[in-house]
């Protein structure tokens, strides 16, 4: 009897000690994320999410577009990278749904994230594929006809791995992008589904937005690809993965501020709620509007401690300025202290 299929890897240090600190601080994040007020603060991660997954893939929509697109908004834009968002957040919404292991959830998934841009969707691909880097191939993807077995082998594994999620999700990842079971959308697959592994982990990762991350280190994510492909072993890809899952824990957890001045430490005490510009000048009892401008309000704006009702009409006579997640926690950290 031929013995269970293993990917090929290796457990460094260092990914040991990556992954204790990823698990110590999503700890300490989760009592932060599950509370009400939060819940604007997942949403912004979860357009984040699929807007890097689908910027590494060519789309053209910048994050308000995708807001508008989740809003029932028009938005001008190239119809398939609007069809493209539209897919990525019904996927995503269905994401609670699916079970990694089960081969029948990634093809629904894969039929989701895929329909109406390709005519396969939600099917293996009847036919070769490679990676391309410009004109070179970098990688001959192995034949239509292994793919089932391969996959069918790596559902197997990811189901009975003792592995811990962070890893294993890392290692799926990376042996999804080495079968690259579709004739398109691997990549986005791909990252979804680490996504989904790690949600099953900790439910706190379906807000985590770990694809955003992937996108500002693009090249490196491609080359971390191709390494562990040349020796033969996910730790590469594995190591950077980590990294940019921490990377996106940092990024939703709010830091505070390292030099708050006075004044915007007053701005922050006195807005309550959200406020006009005349309503807080005067709760401040500042009578000098170029003042409050300029040593209130715009550091207050640049730090990230408070933001706009309307950020796309900073002139609007119906504007509010409203405490952000960095501004709350800026403030309790001064009460308290």
């Amino acid at each position: 009897m031929a013995s269970a299929y293993s990917p090929p890897f290796t457990l460094t240090p260092a990914i040991l000690t990556r992954v204790a600190e990823i698990a110590e601080r999503v700890g300490r994040l989760a009592v932060r994320l599950e509370t009400e007020r939060d819940l604007r603060l997942r949403r912004i991660n979860r357009i984040r999410s699929i807007h890097g997954s689908l910027a590494i893939e060519g789309n053209t929509l910048s994050e308000a577009q995708i807001t508008a697109i989740l809003d029932g908004k028009r938005v001008m834009a190239p119809p398939r990278d609007i069809l493209e968002a539209r897919n990525a957040l019904k996927a995503y919404d269905a994401l609670p749904g699916w079970q990694p292991a089960r081969e029948a959830d990634l093809l629904a998934a894969h039929r989701t994230l895929m329909a109406g841009l390709a005519d396969d969707a939600g099917r293996w691909r009847a036919g070769g594929v490679g990676v391309m880097a410009g004109e070179q191939v970098i990688h001959m993807a192995p034949s239509a006809s292994q793919v089932p077995r391969l996959m069918g082998d790596l559902l197997h594994w990811l189901d009975t791995t003792d592995a811990h999620p962070l890893i294993a999700s890392s290692i799926f990842h990376y042996e999804f992008e080495f079968i690259h079971p579709f004739s398109d959308g691997n990549g986005r697959m791909g990252r979804l589904w680490q996504t989904l592994i790690l949600s099953h982990w900790n439910p706190l990762f379906a807000d985590i937005p770990v694809e955003s991350l992937v996108h500002e280190h693009q090249a490196a994510y491609y080359a971390a690809l191709q390494t562990s492909t040349e020796q033969a072993d996910s730790a590469p890809f594995v190591g950077f993965m980590l990294d940019r899952i921490l990377d996106a824990i940092r990024s939703v957890t709010p830091q505070v501020a390292p030099h708050v001045t006075p004044q915007v430490e007053r701005l922050l005490r006195g807005l309550r709620a959200e406020m006009s510009r005349e309503a807080l000048q005067q709760a401040l009892g500042l009578q000098d509007r170029k003042s409050f401008r300029e040593r209130y309000l715009k550091p207050a704006l640049a730090e990230g401690l408070i933001e706009m009702s309307i950020p796309d009409k900073p002139n609007s006579r119906l504007q509010r300025y409203r405490l952000t997640d960095t501004g709350r926690a800026v403030l309790a950290r001064q009460q308290a202290g």
